[in-house]
């Protein structure tokens, strides 16, 4: 078994640190679900300077299949962010080569010759989708917080499991909601509440995901991404959604005790 993710990389540069690391929802998904013992690859375009050739390397010496991560001449993009005591604060992003980045027929092919292909809202990729799912190849897709954006609504019919984020608790409104995406298409629909857990809907009954303490909280960058990653290696793994859930949290609490958004291999 093995997965790609398709998708977004950057880098996330923290000014008062003088200090980053290679990220975006693609890359801290496929890098952690190579930890946790899924071959993954990763397809994006990179840029032609320091922090592309940062990148490629860091990927590679993590493991990662890096055949499909492209080089177009410019600029990688690049988050800057600084960090106020464990407190993120996002300042401004420079697209780069992400602003024209394309996926062609190569790229739907090479993700068809895996078992998952994970996206996420701003990953550019939702085009591809469709030819991806009709293959008989799982989809998963983080929509982070914009549970009104319209790629919510439109990717419906070509994704298997939906994530995600929501900031009022377990109510009514997102079970609601979760039910809903599962009657139209998806085969879990989960939630994820950070400190509050997760929830997830299969079309039969709700699950309750668990909370792990993180052992020293340092940075909560690529919570999310990892708990994705421990998700979908539970569904490769044949594990029923509630051990889909446990993975999730179990990695996510050890990556908010690192900087990075995933554990660095040295």
């Amino acid at each position: 078994m093995k997965a790609a993710c398709i998708g977004d990389n950057c880098v996330d540069y923290y000014r008062n640190l003088d200090r980053g690391y290679p990220t975006g929802n693609a890359v801290d998904t496929a890098v952690n679900m190579q930890h946790l013992g899924v071959p993954s690859a990763i397809i994006s375009t990179t840029g032609s300077d320091e922090y592309g050739t940062w990148m490629i390397e860091s990927l590679r010496r993590e493991g990662l299949d890096t055949s499909h991560l492209k080089v177009a001449k410019g600029r990688t993009a690049v988050t800057y962010m600084d960090l106020e005591g464990l407190d993120r604060v996002h300042g401004e992003y420079e697209e780069g080569v992400l602003a024209d980045m394309v996926f062609d027929d190569e790229d739907v092919r090479f993700a068809c010759t895996h078992d998952i292909v994970h996206t996420a809202l701003w990953g550019n990729a939702e085009s591809t989708l469709p030819r991806i799912h009709e293959a008989g190849i799982l989809v998963s897709f983080d929509y982070a917080d914009r549970l009104d954006h319209p790629l919510v609504e439109s990717t419906l019919g070509s994704v298997d499991y939906g994530f995600y984020s929501y900031h009022r608790g377990k109510d009514d409104f997102i079970r609601d909601f979760l039910r809903d995406k599962v009657d139209r298409g998806l085969k879990v629909a989960t939630a994820t509440f950070g400190e509050e857990g997760s929830l997830s809907w299969d079309g039969a009954r709700f699950y309750d995901g668990p909370v792990y303490p993180a052992e020293h909280l340092t940075n909560t960058v690529g919570a999310g991404d990892s708990f994705v990653a421990g998700f979908l290696v539970g569904v490769l793994n044949g594990d029923g959604t509630d051990g889909c859930l446990d993975r999730g949290a179990r990695i996510a609490s050890r990556i908010v005790s690192v900087f990075e958004p995933w554990v660095v291999s040295e």
